[in-house]
């Protein structure tokens, strides 16, 4: 990569990647570890995103449901 954390599409498709070459077997014994700690990095970075995210849209859903109200009464 180029040394700055990937987005969640690219870490997701890179999660993607690993699993598929352990389901194949096509990792050795010797990458496996480095692949397992690779993978449980770009977890975390999709979980941190989705969290985020949520977070995000609920502030925005409270914004827009309390300017409905606003304008209601």
């Amino acid at each position: 990569m180029n040394g700055t954390e990937p987005n969640y599409k690219e870490a997701f498709e890179e999660l993607q990647l690993i699993v598929s070459e352990i389901e194949q077997g096509e990792i050795s014994v010797d990458e496996l570890s480095d692949k397992v700690k690779r993978a449980a990095q770009l977890i975390k970075i999709c979980k941190t995103k989705l969290s985020t995210t949520e977070e995000d849209v609920n502030v925005i859903l409270k914004e827009l449901d309390s300017s409905t109200n606003e304008s209601s009464e």
